[in-house]
């Protein structure tokens, strides 16, 4: 533990920076539109623009970073993603609010796949799964605490915008000053849709499905709090359970889906995530009845907990049960065909939610998330029906990780085929000598020895074979 913290606590400070901004921005925007009165379908197309964002920079940040390198291409779009949350304070309006959004989206996919990237180069086949692991609890816990930055100032002021461009600027600190050489990166292709279908079309339809989900409950739930007249600190409450409580879930609901038949813990979780939906239905209505009748929001915050327990580490599930039937060797073009049904689901998944807000009301929020879930769970039915046995692969087990995991992330997983051991330049083999000699007080030259040897080795006479 205390090597990989020694080996990566630059990235993970300034990825630590980054989520504490991503958590804050996201709560704060929908807040602010609610206040600036945008109407819930403007709300959902704004939102929305983050995950085409996305979609579009994991298609074509490879190149970018095959050009001018990691270091580089991580300070461009940090800095992008600084200027345009700043944008925000000064041009309020929900389409300049989408085309933001959209290069905060391209920024943090490409972030996010830089660090994912370097992480891969510094790990080992056998700390790998450690990797992936303090940097799922960096994601999910900076994110979470960031949305408690909400209380630092009212949302219609200009300091909250500040705030996040100053966390974004300084996570560009600690990356910049490493001495680490940057990684070499490796472009992978994601497996296609049809190929995809074909292998799992319940992984395949139910990523695309989750997508719509994932994407709607993050971008969203803010929106309906503020709408529901909850307080700043209320709003950050619920938001942050949301996250926290999610992350938590991944490992006891990965591991029954490692015990039990996979197809029957993705029914039963999604099936449990929409009831407890329509729960935070009748929770929330209970809220504001007449003094007497009324029930305090702790139901509204355990319907949210126990809704995100069992939603929240559906994508992994999907991931794990589509490995089943596929061989160790193409786990990550997989898990890469994978995160692209699933972004195509997010981009349409905030705008259809803010349709059913507008239809039903703001727990059309709820009953969005309850019905596309309910999808997920009776198409698995289905599916249950039409292929009967199930595929048993001794390669495959459940690995936490977050929807974010890029292509390159996957690699991280340890169930995937074994990375090459990271290697160092001789360069950095001769500056880590020479620093642990010094340490020793056994001054050494290495240049010297080594520029002595070739000459010795250019003088020596050459034997007569004759």
């Amino acid at each position: 533990m205390n090597k990989i913290l020694k080996n990566s606590w630059a990235l993970f400070l300034g990825m630590s920076c980054i989520m504490l901004a991503y958590g804050f921005q996201g709560s704060l925007l929908g807040v602010r539109a609610v206040q600036e009165k945008f109407s819930l379908a403007a709300t959902g197309f704004m939102m929305s623009g983050y995950f085409v964002g996305y979609f579009l920079g994991a298609k074509f940040i490879t190149n970018i970073i095959g050009r001018v390198g990691h270091i580089r291409a991580f300070a461009a779009f940090a800095s992008a993603a600084s200027v345009a949350i700043l944008a925000h304070s000064l041009f309020v309006n929900p389409l300049t609010w989408f085309l933001l959004r959209v290069i905060t989206g391209i920024s943090m996919a490409s972030i996010y796949t830089i660090a994912e990237s370097w992480l891969n180069d510094r790990s080992s086949n056998k700390n790998r799964g450690s990797v992936l692991s303090i940097y799922m609890v960096i994601l999910y816990g900076s994110m979470g605490l960031g949305m408690f930055f909400l209380n630092f100032s009212a949302p219609e002021n200009f300091e909250p915008f500040i705030l996040i461009s100053l966390l974004m600027s300084v996570a560009l600190i600690p990356i910049l000053m490493t001495k680490r050489k940057a990684p070499t990166f490796k472009k992978i292709q994601g497996m296609s849709l049809k190929e995809l279908y074909q292998t799992s079309p319940l992984g395949m339809v139910s990523a695309l499905t989750y997508g719509a989900v994932q994407s709607a409950l993050f971008s969203l739930l803010a929106v309906y709090a503020a709408s529901m007249n909850f307080t700043i600190l209320e709003i950050s409450i619920v938001t942050f359970l949301l996250a926290v409580s999610g992350a938590i879930s991944q490992w006891p609901i990965g591991k029954l889906s490692d015990i039990f038949d996979r197809r029957k813990v993705i029914i039963y979780s999604t099936f449990g995530a929409a009831f407890f939906a329509i729960c935070a239905i009748f929770a929330s209505r209970q809220m504001y009845l007449p003094e007497g009748l009324a029930t305090p929001k702790t139901w509204f915050y355990v319907c949210v907990v126990l809704f995100s327990f069992l939603s929240l580490p559906m994508f992994a599930i999907i991931l794990a049960y589509t490995n089943d039937y596929i061989p160790k060797e193409k786990f990550v073009v997989a898990g890469a065909g994978l995160q692209i049904a699933f972004g195509l689901g997010a981009m349409s998944g905030p705008f259809m939610c803010s349709i059913f807000m507008n239809m039903v009301g703001v727990n059309g929020f709820w009953i969005f998330l309850a019905f596309f879930h309910s999808i997920i769970g009776i198409f698995g039915v289905y599916r249950m029906r039409v292929r009967a046995e199930v595929q048993e692969n001794p390669d495959s087990q459940f690995t936490p990780m977050p929807e974010s995991i890029t292509p390159v992330g996957m690699e991280l997983n340890p169930q995937t085929e074994p990375i090459a051991n990271p290697t160092r330049s001789y360069d950095e083999f001769k500056s880590s000598l020479e620093e642990k000699l010094e340490k020793m007080n056994v001054p050494v030259d290495l240049d010297q020895i080594v520029s002595a040897e070739k000459n010795t080795e250019t003088n020596q006479p050459t034997e007569n074979k004759s």
